[in-house]
């Protein structure tokens, strides 16, 4: 219980301030676009580069533990599909709704990771997010193509999904990272001060920009399908997800990032792709609502079961 209260309180305090704040006009949408761009293409790839590049005696990719996360997405995808289609979903909601059965939330698992784990689950967790990202793209935008009207064509969408593949910057520090700790070089004292201080800043700017970005408006017609959806993200997938990493055996650091990993609220970033690919705005922001508040009790669940 201890564990569970220094490791999720502060991190869903720091979302409330931040959705407290844009209640009463401390911040604002201008704020929340400008910070994100901050996070997501300077702090956080700071961070995970940071983390990622140091010396490490650990060992190198355990391919298990890639393999055994990639299946559990798959086939939670495969499951979100085969939903629409047995109960009839709206060509207009697929995208949304598939994507926020499978996507997650970066910036969260970084902060949970770190104060649960430690170090060595920040370089585990970095390394799955090179793999891990390119593949939900692929589904996320191909599920899009598939069930998209004639708005946008497939030459376009398929530029939108290389673009997010090739340009991700939290994909590029990943990979720099890697390189970089194969060298075996230590940081500069000036630079590791550097990336401290700009981690001290992320995760806190990060977290207020998610609670400033989470609302209901214009959601009621879309809390069936969005919580289908945060059940399949929070209660499938980490239960598919167990059975896959006992069968490749993952070791035991591995192992609990990827149970978090699993545990995670769908992202932010649903929003962005849904409104690229002409997909239901409103139940993707419905669905990133209600899977962030219940994810608290799913990596409640998983911190109590697999970090103690």
């Amino acid at each position: 219980m201890l564990l569970i209260l220094n490791s999720l309180l502060p991190i869903f305090a720091i979302i409330t301030l931040g959705s407290a704040l844009k209640r009463i006009g401390w911040i604002d949408d201008s704020f929340i676009k400008a910070s994100d761009k901050l996070i997501y293409y300077i702090f956080f790839p700071c961070l995970l580069f940071w983390k990622i590049g140091k010396p490490s005696t650990a060992a190198g990719i355990e391919w298990a533990f890639i393999l055994g996360v990639l299946c559990a997405v798959f086939l939670v995808f495969l499951m979100s599909l085969l939903f629409v289609r047995l109960f009839r979903v709206p060509d207009y909601e697929v995208g949304s709704f598939s994507q926020s059965c499978y996507r997650f939330s970066s910036y969260i698992g970084i902060a949970i990771i770190l104060s649960a784990v430690g170090e060595e689950g920040i370089r585990q967790f970095g390394i799955l997010i090179g793999f891990v990202i390119p593949f939900i793209n692929v589904l996320a935008v191909s599920s899009m193509i598939w069930y998209s009207g004639e708005s946008c064509s497939k030459n376009h969408r398929a530029a939108i999904m290389a673009k997010a593949i090739v340009s991700n910057p939290l994909i590029l520090a990943c990979l720099a990272g890697i390189f970089y700790s194969k060298l075996g070089i230590a940081f500069p004292t000036f630079v590791t001060k550097t990336f401290e201080l700009t981690s001290l800043l992320s995760l806190p700017l990060a977290l207020i920009s998610i609670g400033g970005s989470l609302t209901f408006s214009r959601s009621k017609d879309h809390l069936g399908n969005a919580l289908i959806a945060a059940l399949l993200k929070l209660i499938v997938l980490p239960m598919v997800g167990y059975i896959l990493l006992k069968i490749f055996q993952v070791s035991s650091t591995a192992f609990k990032v990827a149970m978090i990993y699993f545990a995670l609220p769908t992202s932010p970033q649903n929003y962005i792709l849904s409104s690229q690919l002409n997909s239901d705005v409103d139940l993707a922001t419905t669905a990133i609502v209600l899977s962030t508040l219940l994810s608290i009790v799913s990596l409640s669940v998983v911190l109590m079961a697999f970090t103690q």
